[in-house]
């Protein structure tokens, strides 16, 4: 049970269950910083979120980004991104003077470029400042062992691979030299020697953010928030994963992909999409009983209730494209793990906390295997409105175990969604609404309230639906390379009216607490989990 009385349920999710919740990144907050973090704007978040009625966050992937500042090319599928860290927190513990952490950033975007040196050096006198004792919590410096001592499985080659990193001037791992690349056990000690007090301070940063983030989980919960995280089914070409475990990946002598991850082509693409990202050996992990999967699933649910498993046909089958290939044409098929991951996952863990994403073109395999552990699939109403009946997308085709939302991170807003619309879509739109044509500003409360009002179990909108904010507001365009990532949102946005809006469109579509306590026999019964 949560602080308020409130049930947190994990999908899959049982009859009669109805809740919503909000889609917003960690970095789209508001903060003095340059960037979203875990402080007080995101303990004020969740108190929103509570007092409108809504029991889910979603972010999307925590982890530390490389190249594009994408948080799905992430340098580690353990590590966290450091760049979430709270300076406000830092100046409550004494690890910072407020006069450390002046700054003058833009409240509307994030500039990664000036808020990238900003954050180091505040990490760097933090970090000088708990080496000189002056943290307020005397019990920090036991605590921070304690972290190193049990998180050192992938810690100690993270903070080498970051030490590394900085020393070759972010150049790609498979660029340094060739004893690096291939873990030289010589060469790995002689770098540990040299990097010693680098590799402290980034084993200081995760421990700094891991402490955030506990606080903030337990926050929610104590506000019956449930937290929704991300996780990318491939990992970075250039991370800390395929360095530290080559093995489980399919490489070359040279540790180069032997194959690449893509999409074949499509209706939307006539060669495919080159993803790049190194693919998996299943063969190998299979034989390890799929430890280190495991181990990166567990390494996220620590901050998080429920992770949306992205790319989820990948776990049937994946398109493997031959490395240097200039299209993804080239490609095959081939299988994934299938059914014995998800039993190793439920043996390990007791439950599957998952919703699977589901968009796309998904074939009959897909779909047996979301469907054989229950899992909740994906349901995105902007898809929904080609004039055919038998739309996937459409709510009368929803069964309950499902999440539905507006749109997602890599979606238009609405309201640039209705704006682009062919005006035999926008028809079909008010068709289907049964009233009569409106105008842009109209588009994104309708989806919302058809989002609400359908039989999924859970109806989640990002916070740019909620506004009605337009082509300014949009997280990623997917495809272009730059300019993704940065959107934040003002403290002035975050008006009572919507959210009071959002608070009566809760109730009237019964998704708030006080219409779920009859749900509470049935997740006994039904065997679901509840987080606590």
């Amino acid at each position: 049970m949560t602080g308020d009385g409130a049930l947190q349920v994990a999908p899959p999710f049982p009859t009669e269950y109805r809740a919503s919740g909000l889609l917003l990144h960690v970095t789209s907050l508001p903060s003095p910083y340059g960037i979203g973090d875990l402080g007080s704007s995101a303990f004020s978040w969740i108190d929103r979120l509570h007092d409108a009625g809504q029991r889910w966050w979603q972010a999307l992937p925590l982890g530390p980004t490389g190249y594009g500042n994408s948080p799905y090319q992430s340098m580690s599928s353990f590590a966290g991104n450091a760049l979430l860290i709270s300076p406000g927190s830092l100046i409550s513990e004494g690890l910072l003077e407020a006069s450390d952490a002046e700054s003058h950033f833009s409240a509307d975007a994030v500039d990664y470029d000036s808020v990238l040196p900003s954050k180091q050096r505040l990490l760097e006198t933090a970090w000088a400042n708990f080496k000189a004792g002056r943290a307020s919590d005397r019990d920090l410096a036991r605590a921070y062992d304690e972290f190193c001592a049990r998180q050192t499985h992938w810690l100690e080659d993270y903070a080498l691979f970051r030490a590394l990193k900085e020393k070759y001037r972010q150049a790609y791992y498979l660029e340094w030299p060739a004893e690096l690349v291939r873990r030289s056990p010589s060469a790995l000690a002689e770098a540990r020697r040299e990097l010693a007090s680098q590799m402290d301070q980034v084993r200081f940063a995760q421990f700094l953010l891991f402490r955030q983030a506990d606080q903030l989980k337990e926050h929610a919960h104590a506000k019956g928030v449930s937290l929704i995280g991300d996780l990318p089914f491939f990992v970075s070409p250039d991370s800390s994963d395929v360095w530290a475990n080559p093995e489980l990946f399919l490489l070359d002598e040279q540790h180069r992909p032997r194959f690449v991850a893509g999409v074949p082509p499509d209706y939307f693409s006539a060669e495919g999409q080159l993803w790049g990202n190194p693919v998996y050996n299943w063969d190998a992990v299979r034989a390890t009983g799929y430890r280190w999967c495991i181990d990166r699933l567990g390494a996220l649910l620590a901050h998080v209730d429920v992770i949306r498993l992205d790319h989820f046909r990948g776990f049937a089958a994946a398109w493997h494209v031959p490395a240097g290939a200039p299209t993804a044409q080239s490609g095959q098929w081939v299988a994934g793990p299938g059914a014995s991951f998800f039993k190793a996952v439920e043996t390990e863990l007791g439950h599957l906390p998952f919703i699977a994403e589901d968009l796309g073109v998904i074939t009959s395999d897909v779909k047996a295997l979301r469907d054989q552990f229950r899992l909740p699939g994906m349901r995105v109403l902007q898809f929904a409105f080609d004039g055919h009946a038998d739309n996937p997308y459409l709510p009368e085709n929803f069964v309950h175990n499902t999440a539905a939302y507006t749109g997602t991170h890599d979606n238009a807003t609405t309201r640039e969604w209705y704006e682009e619309l062919p005006d035999s879509e926008r028809q079909n739109f008010w068709s289907y609404l049964k009233r009569a044509p409106g105008t842009g500003a109209d588009a994104a409360p309708e989806l919302m309230r058809l989002a609400w009002s359908s039989p999924a179990a859970l109806a989640i909108a990002p916070l740019q639906d909620l506004l009605n904010l337009g082509t300014e507001a949009r997280m990623n365009v997917p495809g272009r390379a730059d300019g993704n990532w940065r959107w934040r949102v003002r403290q002035d946005m975050l008006s009572p009216q919507a959210f009071e809006r959002l608070q009566d469109l809760t109730e009237s579509s019964r998704r708030s607490v006080s219409s779920r306590t009859s749900v509470r026999a049935q997740v006994g019964s039904q065997g679901t989990t509840s987080f606590r």
